[in-house]
């Protein structure tokens, strides 16, 4: 899963920057996508390999609030690549005439940087937290990598800091991003039904339907993995484990398979790159 996950996104990004046809805000939006998904895994893969292959079972306190940082910077980031992917889809299907005026290159460059800085700010305040608590319990972490509730429950001291901060993250990230993703394709799809034709319609969804795949995959196991690790006291552990493993290692794995597929100039770019090697 790593090695194509790896393998996927540097494709994403090859393809994009070797095609001058790609070097529009959709695709620059799928290479920012592309970016968080490599340092998301990469962050997380090495070290779970390393436990499995290795039996490398321990990491140090310092590395560990590192890794905790990088998987909530880059999943903010994550969250707020898919709304500038819904609004680029909302200007490209309900504003088509004007999609060139309003995403314009630097316009682009400003929603990137916003999108860094959200990331880097909301996370910002977790490793402090989380190294402020002092730790009497085991110090064996039920996980494959530091997630922040499974760190914090180690910790001998009142932790409800921490743990309302992380609520108030994740109520941020699905109050603000999905409503705004709700807002776009709501707006979308109000655009499609008044379309024509049959035909028409369909091939508008068709464009956005790799995006939908991707929220999905991204989003669901993330809101399974936060509820479980601060209400989920019933189920089992290995079941939290399995549900924050799928949550870092599918989504990167499959987002480049589902715009690779789902993505015309995309195939068309990767099929000609294998012909002209062939020949």
């Amino acid at each position: 899963m790593y090695a194509m996950a790896v393998f996927g996104n540097f494709t994403i990004l090859f393809i994009v920057k070797t095609d001058l046809s790609l070097h529009v805000p959709m695709y620059y939006f799928l290479c920012m996508l592309a970016i968080t998904d490599l340092v998301l895994s990469t962050s997380t893969l090495p070290k779970m390999l390393s436990i499995f292959w290795l039996n490398s079972r321990e990491i140090d306190f310092s590395a560990c609030l590192t890794q905790l940082y990088l998987i909530h910077c880059f999943s903010g980031m994550e969250s707020g690549i898919f709304v500038a992917m819904g609004f680029d889809r909302y200007v490209a299907i309900c504003h088509p005439l004007r999609h060139s005026m309003i995403l314009t290159n630097p316009m682009v460059a400003k929603i990137g940087l916003a999108i860094l800085l959200w990331g880097v700010m909301l996370a910002l305040p977790y490793p402090f937290l989380v190294r402020q608590w002092s730790y009497c319990k085991t110090n064996i972490i039920p996980h494959t990598h530091c997630e922040h509730m499974a760190v914090v429950k180690l910790a001998c001291t009142d932790t409800r800091v921490s743990s309302y901060y992380g609520l108030f993250v994740l109520l941020c990230v699905l109050c603000l991003d999905v409503f705004f993703i709700t807002v776009s394709y709501t707006q979308i799809l109000r655009a499609i039904f008044s379309l024509p034709t049959k035909d028409a319609r369909l091939k508008t969804f068709g464009t956005c339907f790799s995006h939908l795949c991707v929220i999905l995959a991204f989003y669901l196991p993330g809101l399974f993995s936060s509820l479980m690790s601060r209400f989920g006291q019933n189920v089992a552990v290995h079941f939290h484990v399995l549900i924050a493993n799928v949550y870092l290692l599918v989504s990167p794995m499959i987002n480049p398979i589902i715009y690779g597929v789902r993505t015309k100039q995309i195939q068309d770019r990767l099929l000609h790159l294998f012909i002209h090697k062939g020949t």
